[in-house]
């Protein structure tokens, strides 16, 4: 039984150890976009603005780049990654002929790419501690959790896309339909408040706009309302995104 829960670990491992080569400019990439998006609009337009619900920007990006960062790492790494190991690499294939199943192989790269999420958004809660960009520092040990249930959300909806995806090209569409909007919308920049009231109505759903309601109230000194409702919503992608990730890639490799 124990072996059955756990078959997905040399699967992560494998990952983990290839990573591990790389580990500095692998880290560098993940981390320069979102630190440019904090300091640059922080520090640029944050000195044109008033301040934004009672606190300073930066204070107020720092939150929506922890969340936007660890959405992006988890979403490289189940895109980009998981499809050159298995389309390019046939490293699944590989894995596949093994007594491991495509479902070890999945739970792998779902725990893989949420765990070197967590890492990216551990970088920027170091920035936030270090700019002194928090209310309560207690309060922001809470972020932890909240970075693997972002990361989690994002890696098993990545994995979705990634299975139905014939090459690097058709990952375009899934930015340009779902990040992307999720970024301008989901309150990363500007409270979701500032939108029409049917916008903002569409917005409240979005993935990302759950992560960013738990992780600003906890950067800023406070508890998030509806938290358990947020965490739950986060989840519950997750685990849908996984389990339609999984029936379309058996369906693609499998037949």
């Amino acid at each position: 039984m124990i072996e059955g829960l756990t078959a997905w670990f040399p699967v992560w491992r494998r990952n983990f150890l290839v990573w591990k080569k790389l580990a500095a400019p692998s880290l560098l990439g993940n981390l320069a976009d979102p630190m440019l998006y904090m300091l640059g609009l922080g520090y640029g337009l944050g000195g044109l603005l008033p301040a934004v619900e009672g606190v300073p920007y930066l204070n107020f990006l720092a939150a929506g780049t922890l969340a936007y960062s660890v959405m992006n790492s988890a979403t490289f790494e189940t895109l980009y990654s998981a499809f050159s190991r298995m389309h390019v690499q046939k490293t699944w294939e590989a894995i596949l002929n093994t007594p491991l199943t495509l479902k070890d192989v999945m739970l792998g790269e779902l725990f893989w790419a949420t765990s070197k999420s967590l890492l990216s958004g551990i970088a920027i809660l170091l920035v936030v501690w270090a700019l002194g960009l928090y209310g309560d520092f207690a309060l922001t040990l809470a972020l932890l959790p909240v970075a693997l249930l972002t990361g989690f959300c994002f890696a098993g909806l990545g994995l979705a896309v990634n299975a139905v995806s014939p090459n690097y090209d058709f990952f375009l569409y899934y930015f340009t339909l779902a990040i992307t909007p999720m970024i301008l919308l989901g309150g990363v920049f500007y409270p979701p408040s500032a939108l029409p009231v049917w916008l903002a109505a569409v917005a409240a759903w979005l993935p990302l706009t759950h992560a960013i309601e738990l992780a600003r109230p906890l950067v800023l000194g406070s508890i998030p309302d509806s938290a358990l409702l947020h965490a739950l919503a986060l989840l519950g992608y997750g685990m849908a995104g996984f389990s339609l990730a999984l029936r379309l890639t058996r369906r693609r490799l499998l037949k």
